[in-house]
């Protein structure tokens, strides 16, 4: 008898003729620009079918015209002989998951307004809803026994009920029902890009055509996932199906200057109160993940309280006894979530290594570690017959799905749905290098030659700065900050990974703290420098200088110390360290950095304060700042732009009132990056 899955692999072998083309096959490839950027498709949630024979995942798609991301659920044959789009809506489709028959998805959709479960049967037919769950739910997850849903849904869980009222004297007079003040008593009143309602996102099991969700964590004055970009990955089940783990952070008043994030488990049926299973460590614990043989709880651990660029190990939970075992103590990376292996024996992970987001295996009995992948970044790994499915982007590349032996041999690829993209686009070739940064210590960085390279040609210098700043500029195809954009406008680019960033050992990330204006401007000069000698087709008497974030930060460091560069742009940088302090949202940040608050070290605030180097400014620089930036608020650029004006530099403010610490529209991307280009052209048009 025929399965649903090999009748939909008989059905095609469309993946390419699912893509529309974006080139005639006699056309040659032009620069890469913006545009090229915004119609790659992106990857994302592959999840491997009961069976390890295919793999679902979420596409997104650019519509320039509605000016948005759209979302479908897509399948595609692990051996790569087949990709089939399963859900076209004009609502979002996405985070699919698959049914324990493997004849069938869960997903969650708008099309009903609220984000809910859809369910869809592969043996053909039209999706069907499956909640109505007032407010919409999300991260969804399926129970092994099918029967049984757990996602996540916002409720109030003080100030009002569940469905948002709040506790208002109904006798209140016109007057005060009119005003639109808004009072709050604690921080955190704003967090990121959203201010504070009195919402909480709980975990909630569902019976599939039962009574209302189950609420398990209902007397929980906290949030869930508090994964800093979100994911299914705080949401774990257990094989039997009994007991649900979860990380959340109490919200209280310590919550804005606190990284105690928390693993709880809790019966799934909600017949106990959750138990605190991290309550000994007082740093972030997160990514629960239990073996398949029921075992083990893994998660991720921090050792450092209030510090979020601590390295995360890999802690093993016994389930029987309580008792837990650091199993990556000795190796020197910060472990992404973990994956675990069909038998139990090893687990997956991904994190930042020298310039790469490589794939890892982690022994589970003895913690030895084993790089299976080097290059690029690699995402998602699971398990599929015996090999392993991945995602994998690189600086030329967005993300495909690709198989590989669980040796991380023998890479075959699954998905192409950008290859006519790719081809499209002329990219710049690029390399990695290091030199002798801070102190003699080796520093790696990157250098991609403009597209359409000719040898014997001056080219201008895009000089990247990356921010976090404990992150790294590495082999990823960004869709904020790509260095191809620069590629395809005919400038070289440079991006370093100073000291601080992440992939070169804890160490070295921990030696930007208290230091921001110190090592890591010494590496950037000493880098730009090395590849000035190194690389003669870089034209040294015009090079720009760009970062955003702590890459914003440096550019404003760098405008008080040097007048080297030929213009600067600052996107969301950090202009006035103290003023910062009290702008921003989450206040173990500057703490850490700055080793206290302003008051208790009011020196560490001063020592690398752009504010305090403003007579100096005289290199003309491009400011950008969103509205809705509550990390570093936009405050921040005004006074950098304010300083411009006033010394006379020359100088823009360009302001999006809609976004947040990044630009995420497709419209307001296009104007980024014609606004950054042409700055950019403007003063480094000539060698004079």
């Amino acid at each position: 008898m025929t399965s649903p899955l090999q009748s939909l692999a008989a059905a095609s072998l469309a993946c390419l003729a699912l893509v529309p083309a974006v080139r005639g096959a006699n056309e040659d490839p032009h620069p890469f620009s913006v545009h090229d950027m915004l119609a790659m498709q992106r990857i994302s949630d592959a999840q491997v079918s009961p069976d390890g024979t295919h793999v679902t995942f979420t596409l997104r798609t650019t519509d320039l015209e509605a000016n948005r991301g759209r979302t479908d659920v897509w399948l595609a044959a692990v051996d790569g002989s087949t990709t089939r789009r399963l859900t076209t809506n004009e609502a979002a489709d996405w985070g699919a998951r698959w049914m324990p028959d493997g004849r069938s998805i869960v997903f969650l959709s708008t099309r009903s307004g609220s984000a809910q479960v859809w369910r869809l049967d592969l043996d053909g037919g039209e999706a069907q809803p499956l909640t109505e769950v007032e407010g919409g739910v999300d991260n969804l997850q399926v129970f092994p026994d099918g029967r049984r849903l757990l996602f996540t849904r916002e409720v109030r869980v003080r100030g009002g009920d569940e469905e948002g009222d709040d506790d208002e004297d109904d006798d209140a007079d016109d007057e005060d029902e009119a005003s639109t003040a808004v009072v709050y008593t604690e921080l955190l009143f704003r967090h990121w890009d959203t201010w504070e309602d009195g919402l909480r996102s709980h975990a909630f099991v569902w019976e599939i055509g039962g009574g209302d969700p189950v609420d398990l964590m209902p007397d929980m004055d906290a949030d869930t996932p508090t994964h800093p970009f979100g994911g299914g990955e705080e949401l774990a089940i257990s094989p039997d199906g009994e007991q649900v783990a979860f990380a959340a952070k109490n919200v209280g008043r310590e919550a804005s200057w606190s990284t105690n994030v928390d693993v709880w488990t809790v019966p799934a049926d909600g017949s106990a109160a959750p138990l605190n299973a991290t309550a000994e460590n007082q740093a972030w614990d997160t990514a629960p993940a239990y073996s398949p043989d029921g075992k083990w709880l893994a998660y991720t651990a921090m050792a450092r309280p209030g510090f979020e660029a601590d390295r995360f190990r890999i802690v093993l939970r016994d389930r029987a006894s309580g008792g837990t075992r650091v199993l990556t103590e000795d190796w020197d990376r910060s472990a992404g979530a973990p994956v675990w292996s069909a038998d139990s024996s090893t687990l997956w992970t991904t994190c930042s290594d020298l310039g790469h987001t490589s794939l890892f295996a982690v022994d589970a009995a003895s913690g030895k570690v084993t790089k299976l992948v080097g290059d690029g970044t690699v995402s998602g790994p699971g398990e599929a017959g015996g090999r392993l499915v991945i995602g994998r982007d690189d600086l030329s590349s967005p993300v495909e799905l690709f198989s590989i032996a669980r040796d991380g041999s023998d890479r075959r690829a699954i998905t192409h749905v950008n290859d006519a993209r790719v081809a499209a686009a002329s990219m710049g070739a690029y390399e990695q290098f290091t030199f002798p940064g801070w102190n003699g210590e080796t520093v790696h960085g990157w250098l991609m030659k403009p597209a359409n390279f000719q040898p014997g040609v001056k080219y201008p210098v895009a000089f990247l700065i990356h921010g976090g700043p404990q992150g790294s500029f590495g082999n990823h195809f960004h869709y904020r900050w790509n260095p191809q954009a620069y590629a395809g406008a005919g400038y070289a680019a440079v991006f370093i990974d100073f000291h601080g960033s992440t992939g070169y050992g804890q160490a070295f990330t921990d030696s930007i703290s208290g230091d921001w204006g110190g090592k890591p401007y010494e590496d950037l000069m000493t880098g730009l420098d090395w590849t000035l000698e190194h690389y003669p087709f870089l034209d040294g008497s015009r090079v720009a200088a760009l970062g955003a974030s702590y890459g914003g930060y440096m550019i404003n460091w760098i405008a008080g110390q040097t007048d080297r560069f030929r213009c600067l742009v600052n996107h969301d940088g950090v202009f006035d360290n103290r003023a910062m302090y009290f702008e921003t949202e989450e206040l173990w940040f500057p703490e850490w950095e700055n080793g206290g608050t302003p008051w208790t070290n009011p020196d560490g605030y001063l020592r690398f304060d752009p504010a305090s180097h403003v007579g100096n400014w005289k290199t003309p620089m491009l400011v950008i700042h969103g509205g809705h930036d509550f990390r570093v608020p936009e405050s921040q650029g005004f006074g950098a732009f304010t300083a411009l004006q006033r010394r006379g530099v020359p100088s823009k403010l360009m302001y999006f009132p809609d976004e947040n610490h990044w630009v995420l529209s497709p419209a307001n991307s296009i104007e980024w990056h014609d606004e950054v280009l042409e700055w950019l052209d403007t003063w480094t048009a000539s060698g004079d």
